[in-house]
């Protein structure tokens, strides 16, 4: 039981090719689906020095071209950089390619050089989502409505009654509160468990029944690795691991409510804080299976070689699945 995550970032002196990555990722979720994948991630970012995906419902096509059953979220889609009505016509279609297995989960973004690449107004961010969600979520139930003075219908209709599913990501009161107003589900970044309750509170006031409200806690793992050699794998994973790290604690600055947040500056610290990034035994995969924890696997974190990344995924497959099964 394993969740694959992909944002493609690699530094431009790694070792792998983009090309080779974005291929590997494509095989990996095929590989996944018949050996406990329980999801394929996809994330968005823009103007990355290490080339973070910028189009997650490309990549989440692609994955839907090489599987049958598995289940794939775009999440975070930064929806103040999109025209929502084109991206409801977009998510459509993809819910229709994939038979209704393409969820997306909807983020508000933290990074002003996104913001000033696509021209928006960063201080009126929340109010500008506000209106975007709106409309997007009018426009994938296909209801004919006018924005901003455009008569809209998005057709054909989509393959999911009522339109994909579509979440609201964040770990702020704010972003609990404008999930709950919207009656749709809450998947936060971090935030800590009261804000289950903000979320629940803001649906009722609202006259929706609460959805689901998923918070990770701060001590479990966000990107994971399987190695029967942990010395070994420290060496030559934690560096990509240890990239991703530091890009993500750079972007976050002072915010550290994230379960993925480290503050760590080497791959020695990255690894004694035992914390979002870590690399288990066969043994202790098998104990987090056991106790209910998905294993989050990011196999090409940090531009992670697919070599390597698969060296990882096939041990799981050799020794983890066979412990499942005989347990």
């Amino acid at each position: 039981m394993f969740m694959l995550r992909f944002d493609m970032r690699a530094p431009l002196d790694g070792p792998a090719e983009t090309a080779d990555l974005y291929q590997a990722a494509l095989e990996m979720a095929e590989w996944g689906e018949s050996r406990g994948c329980i999801a394929s991630l996809v994330s968005e970012h823009h103007t990355s020095s290490d080339g973070y995906i910028p189009s997650p419902l490309i990549l989440a096509s692609g994955i839907a071209s090489r599987t049958r059953t598995l289940p794939i979220n775009c999440g975070a889609v930064l929806l103040n950089f999109y025209d929502p009505i084109k991206l409801a016509e977009d998510m459509v279609v993809l819910d229709i390619v994939s038979r209704g297995r393409v969820s997306f989960t909807i983020g508000l973004g933290y990074r002003a050089e996104e913001y000033a690449m696509f021209g928006v107004e960063m201080r009126r961010r929340g109010r500008i989502l506000d209106g975007k969600l709106e409309a997007l979520l009018r426009a994938v139930r296909g209801e004919a409505f006018e924005y901003e003075g455009r008569p809209v219908q998005v057709t054909p209709a989509a393959f999911t009654p009522g339109g994909p599913k579509i979440a609201l990501g964040g770990q702020s009161e704010a972003a609990a509160k404008r999930a709950g107003r919207n009656g749709i589900d809450f998947m936060a970044g971090g935030g800590g468990e009261a804000l289950s309750e903000v979320y629940r509170a803001a649906a009722v006031e609202a006259g929706h029944e609460p959805g689901v409200a998923m918070i990770p806690g701060k001590s479990g793992p966000m990107t994971l690795f399987v190695a029967r050699d942990v010395d070994r794998a420290w060496k030559e994973i934690g560096p990509f691991m240890l990239h991703d790290a530091k890009m993500y604690a750079e972007w976050m600055g002072s915010d550290h409510r994230a379960a993925s947040h480290s503050p760590a500056q080497t791959v020695e610290a990255l690894r004694r804080e035992n914390g979002p990034y870590r690399i288990v035994t066969p043994e202790e995969a098998v104990a987090m299976i056991q106790a209910g924890v998905p294993l989050p696997y990011q196999p090409l974190s940090g531009g992670c070689p697919p070599e390597l990344a698969w060296e990882s995924l096939k041990l799981y497959e050799a020794e983890v699945l066979p412990a499942l099964a005989s347990d």
